[in-house]
């Protein structure tokens, strides 16, 4: 149990290390979507910023969409490169399985060794992590992942 309370804590906390960076990087300007980030997990910040817009929105939403199931592990690999996260314009509804709740933010883990996980979360700020299928190809190269 308390690993999974600290698994929890560590994913509310890169959840907020995203939510401060995205304040920084747009305050000041008067923009309705925050951009899209790319947090580098070794260094531990954000190494780029991009202008969101709809080609991201449907990415994102077409990986909700493809969302298989409830991923058994408890967190995403912290070993993994990056994190890319996607804000929606607007609440996207999720079903898995019995569990339902509206999304407002994408977080992709990708990992070239792993099959990638999102990590959503409800309007409560509880975590889920899920697996997907969906071709990240167009994503990664929109991004010049690096």
């Amino acid at each position: 149990m308390r690993k999974q309370a600290a698994a929890i804590l560590a994913l509310l906390m890169l959840a907020s290390l995203f939510a401060w960076h995205a304040q920084a990087a747009v305050q000041g300007e008067d923009i309705t979507l925050k951009p899209v980030q790319i947090f580098d997990v070794k260094a531990g910040k954000v190494v780029r910023t991009l202008p969101n817009d709809a080609e991201y929105q449907n990415m994102a939403s077409g990986w909700l969409r493809s969302a298989t199931k409830l991923s058994p592990k408890v967190k995403p690999d912290e070993k993994c490169g990056f994190v890319y996260r996607v804000p929606l314009d607007k609440p996207v509804s999720l079903k898995i399985g019995k569990t339902e709740f509206a999304v407002d933010d994408v977080f992709l883990f990708y990992c070239p060794e792993n099959d990638p996980l999102l990590l959503v979360f409800d309007a409560a700020k509880k975590p889920y992590l899920l697996e997907f299928e969906a071709d990240l190809k167009p994503f990664l190269r929109k991004t010049a992942a690096p």
